[in-house]
């Protein structure tokens, strides 16, 4: 009989766990949470320093017993959910209704799911981290609050069932906050202008105006406009080119880090077009254990939570003796690549990575999903590049001189590619390419205009200008087109858990959560770009809570409520005394905005479309379907439509 009971989240974990230990140990999973605030009532006794209300989960009730009927007669048990801030507070919570019992109770921290982290863990267990799950608690407790107070308000006012979430609404903000920017952004017309040449050596190339007459042209504080393009083009025409000066420098380029999990989510989204919840799930089961055949469930990836990219010791050495046997010396560095963490990187943790790097993706492609197989190549490749020297390129910078104009052209070529021969890390934007190789030329050296070609740019519906060029300007060997300034961009999946990392929002245990919570609510949809944009109610809802709430969902006040929670964590801050510091403020912009916050639902958004039956301004409304169309005039005209956005978000009723 098993004398060793050990506890885990999920069946899958259970199950890869059981294969390392012996008969000696039962593993039981919890399926999760086993207690939590109650979904009836507010679940949290202010008056008595925020005190929670914890219930046993209905589902979860026969889960609890068979964990106290396998914890009888055992001699230990071990904690093992997962190491971050639930996991603590799921093996804190079956530990308080575990109650007394002879056996110790140990927390075993697994950040990686193989033979030797499970008996390491099981030989060397620690104690209960009461810091740690008073760090959960605090959040728990703090959305609660919000949450609960703040959401029947919205029903009241807006429509049941919405709901409004602590950080969930300040990522709404961000969203609607940009939209505003790219719906009050005017474009300016500027023009590029670049000569065709050709030097004594081939190939040909283009260099571009980068001054006149002493002035930078760099079409940010100086906009090149059509005038004065065509006097430049005028007066260089018939001019020499003469090559003034010659730079060449050797450029490197860094590897970026192995993954953390906002890093993760972010290429996961650009490379493969996975949703952060998409990645996430799939990373679970790579940690957890994926069947190998004849060597069973085995995990594959270290913990998939993390904001910390440091590499324990025994995984570089791993890693550059695979990188040297495989690639050869040359793409070693001398010595290991070392990243920053973040200041509030939990540093216990360790970057995303393969728990052995012999494993690679070909030799996993038969047991492994589609999925799975392309985030754990995504994984390997980055961790093994992370480790890889650095790419190296000869870069080239030539001025041209035509009478008072001055041309710059960039040339680049390879050297070696280093990490590139692994891993190049997505882009959120598409960038021009770089040059490539220019002719070899010296200082002092005149060259020749060699073709004409004025071509004009498309405009930002994607039709031509009705501008065309003449034959003759055609003829005069430069490219002139025509272009106009770009609003900021809609935030994609992947650059909006970019810019919440950066503000300080959220931590790798919620953005995937945020995302799923405006998606699915209907804050928030995607249009044909994948790119995120505010549908009217997520509008009304931001406006309305900005109005109430203008300090709570700030977005500098809740980067600062996230730090002062990790102070709580780190044992520098008290919970209670956190909570207080919130609550008071809160309480009373909850009470203000009870008296004066618009009842939007009965009168609508307005909108510029007119009602067809009676020429009354149609307003947006929602129902159980969504949103539609109404007549402002109801209840003296039921016309309703329903409708859709084109790409720029306009309404086009059906």
């Amino acid at each position: 009989m098993a004398k060793n009971l050990v506890i885990v989240e999920s069946p899958a974990k259970a199950k890869t766990i059981k294969r390392y230990l012996g008969s000696d140990f039962q593993v039981a999973p919890s399926v999760g949470h086993v207690v939590d605030l109650p979904k009836s009532k507010l679940g949290v006794d202010i008056k008595k320093g925020f005190e929670p209300e914890y219930q046993i989960i209905p589902t979860k009730a026969k889960v609890v017993e068979g964990i106290r009927a396998a914890a009888r007669n055992k001699d230990n048990i071990y904690l093992a959910t997962d190491p971050d801030r639930e996991g603590e507070a799921i093996a804190w919570h079956i530990a308080d209704r575990l109650g007394k019992l002879k056996a110790g109770i140990h927390r075993v921290l697994l950040h990686e799911i193989t033979e030797k982290a499970v008996k390491q863990a099981i030989a060397n267990p620690a104690q209960l981290d009461q810091k740690l799950f008073e760090a959960q608690q605090a959040r728990r407790v703090l959305d609660r609050l919000v949450g609960y107070q703040v959401s029947p308000l919205l029903w009241d006012k807006v429509k049941r069932g919405i709901s409004a979430g602590r950080v969930q609404s300040v990522a709404l903000r961000i969203i609607v906050e940009r939209e505003q920017q790219r719906e009050a952004f005017r474009p300016e017309e500027y023009w590029t202008l670049d000569a065709n040449l050709a030097a004594k050596n081939p190939p040909q190339f283009r260099a571009r105006l980068y001054s006149y007459k002493d002035q930078r042209i760099d079409n940010k504080s100086i906009k090149l406009l059509k005038p004065l393009a065509d006097e430049i083009v005028s007066a260089c025409e018939k001019a020499p080119f003469i090559v003034r000066k010659i730079e060449r420098k050797e450029v490197r380029r860094s590897p970026a880090p192995p993954f953390i999990t906002s890093r993760l989510q972010q290429e996961a989204s650009r490379k493969l077009y996975f949703s952060p919840s998409r990645t996430m799930k799939i990373a679970q089961k790579l940690y957890e254990g994926v069947e190998l055949g004849d060597q069973g469930a085995t995990g594959l990836i270290t913990y998939m939570r993390t904001d910390s990219p440091r590499v324990s010791n025994e995984a570089l050495a791993s890693v550059r003796n695979y990188i040297n046997g495989r690639y050869g010396k040359d793409y070693l560095p001398d010595k290991p690549n070392f990243y920053r963490s973040a200041k509030s990187a939990q540093e216990a943790h360790e970057a995303i990575r393969p728990t052995a790097v012999e494993r690679d993706p070909e030799s996993l492609a038969r047991y492994l999903s589609k999925d799975e197989l392309a985030l754990y190549t995504l994984i390997f490749n980055r961790f093994v590049s992370s480790q890889m020297g650095q790419a190296v390129y000869d870069r080239t910078s030539v001025d041209i001189e035509a009478d008072g104009a001055v041309f710059r052209a960039t040339g680049q070529v390879m050297k070696f590619d280093g990490f590139m021969r692994v891993y190049l890390e997505g882009l959120d934007e598409i960038e021009e390419d770089e040059a490539g190789s220019l002719p070899v030329m010296v200082e002092g050296e005149r060259l020749t205009l060699v073709s004409l070609l004025t071509q004009f740019g498309e405009s930002d519906n994607g039709k031509k200008p009705d501008q065309k060029a003449d034959a003759e300007a055609l003829a005069r060997g430069f490219w002139l087109e025509q272009h106009f300034t770009q609003p900021p961009p809609r935030f994609t999946q992947a650059t909006l858990i970019k810019e919440l990392e950066d503000k300080g929002i959220g931590r790798p245990s919620t953005y995937a959560a945020i995302m799923a919570s405006i998606l699915n609510r209907d804050y928030v949809d995607e249009d044909e770009s994948k790119r995120l944009r505010p549908t009217s109610l997520g509008r009304v809802v931001c406006e309305l809570l900005l109005a109430g709430f203008p300090d709570i969902f700030e977005i500098g006040f809740t980067a600062a409520m996230e730090e002062q929670l990790d102070e709580v964590e780190e044992g520098r801050e008290n919970w209670v005394k956190t909570l207080k510091r919130f609550y008071g403020p809160f309480e009373k912009r909850l009470g203000e905005a009870k008296k004066k916050m618009p009842a939007v639902k009965r009168k609508g958004v307005p909108t510029e479309i007119k009602c067809e039956l009676d020429g009354g301004a149609m307003v947006i409304k929602w129902g159980r379907n969504g949103e539609f169309l109404a007549c402002s005039n109801y209840p003296k005209c039921t016309n309703t439509k329903e409708f859709i956005r084109d790409e720029q978000g306009n309404i086009v009723p059906q």
